[in-house]
């Protein structure tokens, strides 16, 4: 759980400043974040900064405010671009690389650099005119004078989720056709116009697996900015055990036992599993960490038949 010390603070009140970005960028106090090529330079559990002057031609944006207070500014460089290169190529990583290694600040500065960079390059031309834009907000928005449009970073919410048996002994994983059947992981799925998520979820599994779920509950988000997704995590149960891969986009399911999940996280299973940078990972090891439905309901019966014990 997130408290308000590892959440990045945006400093949105700074955005429409006048000349914020040139005051900042001559602010030896202030620190870069530089991007190339969706991929950030890492030391240890940290991201690295730089100063200002330290980078050379590059797209800027407010990221916000770090730890200490100082500017946390964003510089987006071209991938061929000498800005800061004379570093190790090993140290530009992306967020796969990291994995869950990142301090829960330093992931969330990671992922909106990351994501803002990707808009800052992937979005130079009005999409209603085709004309230039200018970047506005300190990068956080971009303007079209030719037909007045403004145009802002992009988020396209996804869900994720993980399916468990109704004794809570088995858990059902996906191999997806770009893996080749080599990682069996949650099934996801980006919601369409006008759908809830809940029925994202419903929609997604009966057409990926075959399977209708009931028990449906909210666990946990994440940004994933590849290119622009949010994550919405749930877990839920099967309502029988008849499962089919569509065969397209998914190849195969499988029901896992808790043993074989077990075995897979330590590396030596029947699947491959996601990388730790993922929330499918979390939603896998929540599940594989928590007791079993059969045990809590077995529980909860011996909970009954003591209290009906004891009232006679």
């Amino acid at each position: 759980m997130s408290t308000g010390s590892d959440i990045l603070d945006r400093a949105g009140e700074l955005r429409t400043e006048p000349g914020i970005m040139d005051r900042l960028r001559a602010n030896p106090d202030s620190r870069v974040v530089v991007v190339r090529d969706r991929r950030v330079r890492v030391a240890g559990r940290a991201v690295v900064r730089v100063a200002a002057g330290e980078v050379g031609e590059a797209e800027w944006a407010l990221l916000g405010r770090d730890a200490d207070g100082s500017a946390l500014l964003l510089a987006s460089v071209a991938a061929e671009s000498g800005s800061v290169d004379a570093v190790p190529e090993e140290t530009w990583l992306g967020l796969r690389e990291v994995g869950g290694l990142l301090e829960p600040l330093e992931a969330e500065i990671f992922v909106t650099a990351i994501a803002v960079s990707a808009w800052l390059v992937d979005v130079r031309h009005c999409g209603r005119c085709g004309s230039s834009l200018e970047l506005r907000s300190a990068g956080w928005a971009r303007h079209c004078v030719a037909c007045d449009s403004a145009h802002f970073p992009r988020t396209d919410p996804a869900v994720i989720v993980a399916v468990e048996s109704e004794d809570g002994e088995r858990l059902l994983l996906g191999a997806n056709a770009a893996w080749r059947g080599t990682m069996y992981s949650c099934f996801a799925g980006f919601v369409e116009a006008g759908e809830s998520m809940e029925a994202t979820v419903h929609r997604e599994l009966a057409e990926e697996a075959g399977v209708r779920v009931r028990e449906l509950r909210y666990i946990s988000s994440q940004p994933w900015p590849y290119p622009r997704s949010l994550m919405v995590g749930f877990r839920a149960v099967a309502a029988d055990d008849e499962v089919a891969a569509d065969g397209e986009e998914i190849i195969d399911v499988r029901w896992l036992t808790r043993e074989e999940i077990g075995q897979s996280l330590a590396g030596d299973g029947p699947v491959g599993l996601p990388s730790r940078s993922s929330i499918a990972r979390r939603l896998i090891e929540d599940w594989y960490r928590e007791p079993p439905r059969s045990s809590e309901r077995s529980e909860s019966k011996c909970d009954v038949l003591s209290e009906r014990s004891e009232s006679k």
